[in-house]
């Protein structure tokens, strides 16, 4: 599994702990890591540097920019208050916009698809489509692509 991957599953993680027990971000990553590196030999590799330092990027982003990252996130989500979406979700759109807003370096069909593909791992079953179409809409509203918002008929 690529790098940037595997550091977005472990972003995805600790804020989605964070979101749930109303805790920082950035210590639901340090005890993530806690556990990774266990000498267990169940758990999976601990994370490459790589990893650690792009999901630590990701997690400070995300919650530095919290308040912009959530009011795009709720202006592009047609009949969906932020606190009613699956915590899953609102997470990987957390993540997925702060990359969208910060990173120019990383194409837009990348970051969506990657989102998308969190969505298939981690969320349930209507997760892809409603990640998918909220990150194009963000994406059209930043800047960087994606078609807009759908045209009343």
């Amino acid at each position: 599994m690529p790098g940037r991957r595997r550091a977005r599953e472990y972003a995805l993680q600790a804020l989605f702990q964070a979101d749930l027990t109303d805790s920082d971000p950035r210590a639901s990553l340090s005890g993530l890591w806690t556990l990774l590196v266990d000498d267990d030999a169940a758990r999976p590799a601990p994370p490459a540097l790589e990893e650690t330092g792009f999901a630590r990027e990701v997690v400070s982003g995300v919650q530095d920019r919290a308040a912009e990252i959530d009011a795009l996130i709720e202006a592009a989500s047609l009949n969906w208050r932020l606190v009613r979406m699956p915590i899953v979700d609102r997470n990987i759109l957390r993540l997925a916009c702060w990359e969208l807003l910060v990173r120019n370096d990383i194409p837009v069909s990348v970051t969506i698809n990657e989102a998308v593909e969190l969505a298939k791992r981690f969320g349930g079953p209507d997760s892809r489509a409603f990640v998918n179409g909220i990150l194009d809409r963000i994406a059209h509203d930043v800047g960087r692509g994606g078609r807009g918002p759908r045209k009343p008929a």
